[in-house]
């Protein structure tokens, strides 16, 4: 019975801009087309079956009026400058409670500025790349409006060098797109290979651009190289092209990238190329627990789909919301300034679907980027393709996800 009631709810919502006049208002912003789209489509209904939960059950109370929330929805189709645009959009309206999205760093870096100078509260996901939160360190930004939650590609590169070495590699080619996105991602990976002690020898660096399909010219770079892994960083299909270049040349070696490789069109396109791919993830679209399975089975019935696009970018979408909710309950206010002060100081735990999230933020401090970052090593494990889905790459990671839900 909730499931349906979820499921017209949410048809109401593509059907009609708003609920009432004093609505919550919440702008949801993301690639819903173009090469990022699987990532920005699967944030967005992530978020809004979130919010169809929080309105089905009532709204949110404010000082004893139950208020529902209302939905901007605005697809920047992975482009700078529509970012931009939506940026300035979003700042210029006077009742807006919030931001929650985003999904290619270029995005973030053309959009959030204009947020920011007007104090509007953002919850950045699933964008992880670096630039999206230490241009804010790096310019000294003293109160910051603007949140992530995503594990931010320091995390990410970390786990990638550390696999690599693990599985006692010693040579390595970087292969990365041309966007913000890849170019921060390539020099992470050889900024962590050189925290982790210079173990990896990097033996070609090879750049490719969105829509190349052939990417035999980097690889025989890599295999000329004596590469025994390939480490990636991408958007999604390019990445595929990789995979199928090197199964065309013979290149049997790892694959090894950023949490995009989990995207429905790498794993498509890759087909069985894509078997023993890697990759970091904050949720698997697996019934590990019972918060999961509901939310997996509530995504299927509410989409009518059996496999997630990006499970990763909508479970983050699902608890982002959840979390906005509890800190407009704590502030007791849709006044956007006085919600960032709630999120900064959250005292009551928020269940999510990939996490129970005990004061996930804290007062930005710019010399420590984290006071605005919820994820962290611990929240994220490895994941593997492995006929065309995402599970865990080990059975550690499973076990110990189980062990954490049932504290």
């Amino acid at each position: 019975m909730k499931k349906t009631l979820i499921a017209t709810l949410l048809l109401g919502m593509f059907a009609s801009p708003a609920f009432a006049a004093d609505a919550i208002k919440i702008a949801i912003t993301g690639p819903f087309s173009g090469g990022s789209a699987p990532m920005g489509t699967s944030m967005r209904d992530g978020a809004k079956l979130a919010i169809a939960e929080i309105n089905a059950a009532g709204g949110i109370s404010i000082a004893g009026k139950k208020k529902k929330i209302e939905i901007i929805e605005r697809d920047d189709e992975g482009k700078n400058e529509r970012g931009a645009l939506i940026g300035q959009e979003l700042a210029s309206m006077d009742d807006l409670s919030g931001v929650i999205g985003t999904v290619n760093t270029g995005v973030v870096v053309a959009g959030d500025k204009h947020l920011q100078e007007k104090g509007i509260t953002k919850i950045i996901t699933p964008a992880a790349g670096s630039a999206s939160m230490n241009q804010w360190s790096k310019a000294g930004v003293k109160d910051l409006s603007i949140f992530r939650f995503a594990a931010d590609d320091s995390i990410q590169s970390a786990m990638v060098v550390e696999d690599a070495i693990n599985r006692k590699f010693t040579k390595v080619a970087i292969l990365y797109d041309a966007t913000n996105y890849g170019v921060s991602g390539h020099d992470d990976l050889v900024d962590q290979i050189k925290k982790q002690g210079n173990k990896l020898a990097v033996v070609a660096s090879e750049k490719f651009n969105i829509g190349d399909k052939d990417m035999t010219a980097q690889l025989l770079s890599a295999k000329a190289g004596g590469a025994q892994a390939i480490l990636i960083w991408g958007i999604g299909p390019e990445m595929a092209a990789v995979s199928n270049g090197m199964a065309k040349l013979g290149m049997k070696i790892p694959l090894i990238g950023g949490w995009t490789l989990s995207m429905s069109n790498y794993i498509d396109n890759a087909g069985k190329n894509g078997n023993g791919t890697l990759m970091p993830q904050t949720f698997i679209e697996e019934s590990i627990t019972p918060r999961a399975k509901s939310f997996i089975e509530g995504y299927h019935k509410a989409y009518n789909v059996t496999r997630i696009p990006s499970p990763v970018s909508a479970a983050q979408g699902y608890d982002a919301v959840y979390i906005f909710a509890a800190a407009v309950k704590q502030a007791q206010s849709e006044d956007t300034h006085k919600i960032k002060s709630a999120l900064e100081d959250l005292r009551e735990p928020v269940k999510g679907v990939i996490a129970t999230w005990k004061h996930p933020f804290s007062k930005w401090d710019p010399a420590n980027e984290l006071t605005h970052e919820a994820f962290r090593r611990a929240d994220v494990v490895m994941g593997k393709i492995q006929d065309g889905h995402v599970v865990f790459a080990n059975e550690d990671d499973r076990q110990r996800l189980i062990k954490n839900a049932s504290k």
